[in-house]
């Protein structure tokens, strides 16, 4: 990586974590899913900052962004588009939706039908739409940051399980720690301070630390590792990572390391990401308890001897 991208890189980073406080991991998760061209999902509780840190990647990103509020009565044709029939030309006109951006911040995905939801999948995994036999790209980079709440609150739709293979991570802020609490209640509404934030990075550079994340190395024993740990999710659980999960593990391992400055991709990079790409994706078999995804997922790392 260039001298200039890796300062770049470094920097964006550092302005991400003074608006986001206190959640250095949480951030570097969300930079190192874009570099691996994948797609996120931030769930949590109300009010931790879940749009907040969406509104600080688009705006550090330098990248173009639309903001669609999934409601209840969200149709696929305010997300994708819809075609007009225009008097003058006496032909039907395409009127591109929201999802024709660089960053699509689906705000509250699962409040949305899953009629509306299944809108995103053509986008999500062929970066491009349908319409009428029509096929449309969509710009590059494409990044999907849906933001959900707890499926248990009220008003909410589980997502199905292809639209959640389709985001490379899911992650969750949690409460801020006391230090970066107080500083909150000092400093006052963090959405301010994105206003103040200028871009460190432009779309050409994302595209540039993307096709080096790609390049970034990868030894066969650190493959074996990566096999190893997918084949004992499908050993052991009703449903385990798919190919297309696997396949993420280890862009977004080459992104970790890209971030981390190394030159080859390490066990603790695959480490460091696979809680967020698998937890969401694990199911346990049924009668074997109620741990959640991120505890199957930390108990399997445990599983897997780490390669020397």
């Amino acid at each position: 990586m260039s001298l200039e991208l890796t300062d770049r890189l470094r920097a964006a980073l550092g302005a991400i974590e003074r608006v986001i406080l206190g959640k250095p991991v949480q951030i570097r998760l969300c930079v190192a899913c874009l570099l691996a061209r994948g797609h996120l999902l931030i769930e949590d509780v109300p009010g931790v900052g879940k749009t907040t840190l969406a509104h600080t990647l688009a705006r550090v990103l330098g990248l173009a962004w639309t903001r669609l509020q999934f409601t209840s009565d969200l149709l696929p044709a305010d997300i994708i588009g819809v075609s007009i029939f225009d008097r003058g030309t006496q032909k039907f006109q395409f009127r591109r939706g929201p999802v024709f951006t660089q960053l699509l911040l689906a705000d509250e995905i699962n409040r949305a039908s899953p009629k509306a939801q299944s809108a995103l999948l053509e986008a999500m995994q062929e970066r491009q739409v349908s319409v009428e036999g029509i096929t449309y790209p969509l710009p590059d980079p494409f990044f999907v940051v849906a933001t959900q709440n707890p499926h248990e609150q009220l008003g909410t739709y589980a997502l199905p399980e292809s639209q959640l293979d389709r985001f490379l991570m899911r992650v969750s802020l949690g409460y801020p720690d006391a230090l970066s609490e107080r500083q909150v209640l000092v400093q006052g509404e963090r959405r301010d301070l994105i206003n103040e934030t200028p871009a460190v990075l432009c779309a050409a550079q994302v595209q540039a630390l993307q096709v080096q994340a790609r390049q970034v190395h990868v030894s066969d024993m650190l493959l074996d590792y990566v096999q190893a740990l997918v084949r004992r999710t499908r050993a052991e659980l009703t449903m385990g990572l798919s190919p297309r999960a696997a396949q993420g593990l280890l862009h977004a391992a080459q992104a970790w390391a890209l971030i981390c400055e190394d030159s080859a991709v390490l066990p603790e990079h695959v480490q460091a990401v696979f809680t967020a790409i698998a937890a969401h994706r694990l199911e346990p078999r049924e009668g074997e308890g109620a741990a959640n995804g991120s505890e199957i997922a930390g108990a399997l790392i445990k599983t897997i001897a780490v390669p020397v």
